[in-house]
Order: C-alpha cells, then sequence, then structure tokens
C-alpha cells in the first residue's frame, strides 16, 4: 500500500473556498482550464515542504504575504485550514491538521494538531510562527513506547514527499551544470543533482539505471549512454550530466541535450528511482516533449503509481489520451471557487464508445 494522501480538506486557500475529505488515489491526473487551481493546488505541497525545513514564514512573504494567500483576501476570509488522512510508513492512518490566522506583518500564525487512526487529536502546542512539525519528529506512542507516535509519522510521510519541477531547462539552468558527487541521495525538485543522482544509480542501483537509460533510449533514438564521469574542482569531486550517441564515442555536453530530452531525462530519474517518495507531485510533465515521448511518459507514471502516488496536473490532450477517466480528477470553478471532481465513468460510457479521453476534454465533455 503506498504511503500517499488518502483525503485532504482546504478551506480558504487561495481559490479554494471549501474542500473536504477530497479522495486521492494512487493515480490522480488533475486537469482544468487556465485560472481554475491547479497550480494553487500544487503550491500545498511547495508551502507543506517550507513548514517541513523551517522555512514557512519566508516561504508566506516572498509569495506576496499572507493576504494573497487567503481566498479572496482577508476581508472574507479570516484563516484558512490545511487538513490531510495519509497511510503512514507504520501502515496506520494518521492525521494531520493545521489552521493559518494571518498577522499584522504578513505572516501566518499556526496551530496544527495530529492523530492516529481514531485516537484523539493531539495539539502541538501554542501557535507558532514556523511549524512545529519537525519537533515531534521522534515521538513515541505514550502507551506503547515501543512504538512510534503520530508526530513521527506525520513527519515522516510530509517530509517524504516531493514536488518535481523541471520547467527551467535553460542553458544555465541547474540540472546542465556541475554538482558534487555527494548529493547523490536524493532527486532535488529542480533536478540541480541530476548527474551525480545517476552516477549513484549506475553504481548501487544498476537496474534503475538501466530502465532509465532504455526509457530515454525510447524518446532519444540517437541516445547510447551517460557519461558520468567525476572531475576534481578544487577541493570537491564533481560531474556533469555528459553523454554519448550510438556509434560515437565523443562525449556530447549537456548543452546539446534539446529542452524536451533533458527535462525526459529528470522525469525517468524521478519516476524510475529506486526509492521513490511516498507522494510525488508533477505540474505539466508533457512540457516541450514530443508526441511520441507523451505516450512513454504516460506509461512511466502508471508504472510509478504502483510504488508512490502520483498527482500530475496537465492540460495535455495526448497525455489525458493515455489514461481512464478513473484517473481523472476535473479542477474547475463553482461560484469563484476552485472545485475537484472524480468522474463516473459509467457516465461517459457512450461517449468513450466514439471518442477518447483527451477528446472529451478538448470538447469541454468533462468539465
Amino acid at each position: 500500500m503506498n504511503r500517499g494522501i488518502r483525503n485532504i480538506t482546504i478551506k480558504g486557500f487561495e481559490s479554494f473556498r471549501e474542500v473536504v475529505d477530497f479522495k486521492l488515489n494512487d493515480l490522480n491526473i488533475i486537469i482544468g482550464a487556465n485560472g481554475t487551481g491547479k497550480s494553487n493546488f500544487i503550491q500545498i505541497f511547495h508551502m507543506l515542504s517550507a513548514m517541513i525545513n523551517n522555512r514557512f514564514s519566508d516561504y508566506i512573504r516572498s509569495n506576496g504575504g499572507a493576504d494573497s494567500f487567503l481566498f479572496n483576501g482577508p476581508k472574507e476570509t479570516s484563516k484558512m485550514e490545511i487538513a490531510f488522512d495519509f497511510i503512514s510508513s507504520g501502515n496506520g492512518v494518521n492525521s494531520y491538521d493545521a489552521e493559518f490566522r494571518p498577522t499584522v506583518d504578513s505572516t501566518f500564525l499556526l496551530s496544527e494538531r495530529r492523530r492516529f487512526d481514531a485516537d484523539s487529536w493531539r495539539d502541538y502546542g501554542d501557535t507558532s510562527l514556523e511549524s512545529r512539525l519537525p519537533e515531534q519528529k521522534e515521538e513515541l506512542n505514550e502507551s506503547f513506547p515501543e512504538y512510534r507516535g503520530a508526530g513521527y509519522y506525520v513527519y515522516d510521510s510530509i517530509s517524504n514527499w516531493m514536488v518535481y519541477h523541471f520547467h527551467d531547462t535553460s542553458p544555465t539552468a541547474p540540472m546542465r551544470r556541475y554538482e558534487i558527487v555527494e548529493d547523490n541521495k536524493r532527486l532535488r525538485e529542480n533536478a540541480s543533482n541530476i548527474a551525480p543522482f545517476l552516477l549513484n544509480l549506475r553504481d548501487r542501483y544498476p537496474r534503475n539505471y538501466d530502465e532509465i537509460r532504455e526509457s530515454v533510449r525510447l524518446v532519444m533514438p540517437f541516445f547510447d549512454d551517460f557519461i558520468l564521469d567525476p572531475v576534481q574542482m578544487g577541493d570537491a569531486s564533481k560531474v556533469r550530466l555528459t553523454w554519448k550517441q550510438k556509434g560515437s564515442d565523443f562525449p556530447m555536453q549537456p548543452y546539446h541535450l534539446s529542452d524536451g530530452s533533458i527535462r525526459f531525462i529528470c522525469l525517468a530519474a524521478a519516476l524510475i528511482q529506486p526509492d521513490p517518495p511516498s507522494t510525488i507531485v508533477i505540474d505539466e510533465p508533457e512540457l516541450g516533449l514530443h508526441p511520441a515521448a507523451i505516450s512513454i511518459l504516460a506509461e512511466l507514471l502508471r508504472a510509478a503509481s504502483k510504488r508512490s502516488q502520483i498527482i500530475a496536473a496537465t492540460q495535455s490532450p495526448l497525455l489525458i489520451d493515455q489514461f481512464g477517466i478513473d484517473d481523472i480528477i476535473v479542477m474547475g470553478r463553482e461560484k469563484g471557487a476552485s472545485v475537484l471532481k472524480h468522474l463516473d465513468p459509467d457516465s461517459f460510457s457512450v461517449w468513450l464508445e466514439d471518442y477518447s479521453v483527451g477528446e472529451l476534454w478538448t470538447k469541454n465533455v468533462l468539465e
């Protein structure tokens, strides 16, 4: 069973007035027109990452301040709330609830609670400007000290979720530059350590490395293999994403990779990694990919959902075509607020006799 999110509640956050106990599956393909709130939904996970790393106040200020996070501003919304039920590494159902009240200096005061299964809610302590999640990451069960407490599992799960954002593929993008060899344990959200990460897989997880390489070959038929030779630069050993073409030993440089090609390499590494995050969130994974590569991406997403929970937001009919109606979540607007809806496969059975899922999306039948 994936250690992913079972239900999510969002109140007063950005474009969400109120979404209560919305169910998330192992595979979640989120579609919606521009401005419906897909980016706002993904921002929840960016915010949680900042909370886990004691950067919450800075994150709020650098993204417009507290008022900009409240649904329709502070005159209409006095606070916001985020809550999750999720499966932990201990296979129990844990819950986390956070309430955010704006302060005069453009940030929030947090009130946080956690719960295990049907136990009573437990506060994290007094309100605070930074999340108290890290303070309880070693919590033990009070009744049975040999077992972990809810605080441990809440921290373990949320800190394991990852939002991947591979949009920056410019010539100076971190993924095209040298990175120290030791930064290889976890693929970073912008793939800045893609080269040392692949080097580590080649040396320690050859099966995953070979699967990544074969997936890249399907998208780039001329691609042969990566050349991941560390270079001593001052006191550090560094490596970058050099590679070779079939039939040639000439070392191709990162700048020889097109935007779509290097983005697909990062996607393949994220989805095939041996110890994946329990929840993987990706915004517009199809960006810059050739249509033939999108079907391969869909296969990787579907395979990855058997080991991790996948949440992918897209507007690509070609990518949507690769999934079933029950994999789709539609993001829309009702009375000015973002809403999430699962689709009933039976309601579209007649349509699907003549049209694909992607065609139904382009015809606005799915909205």
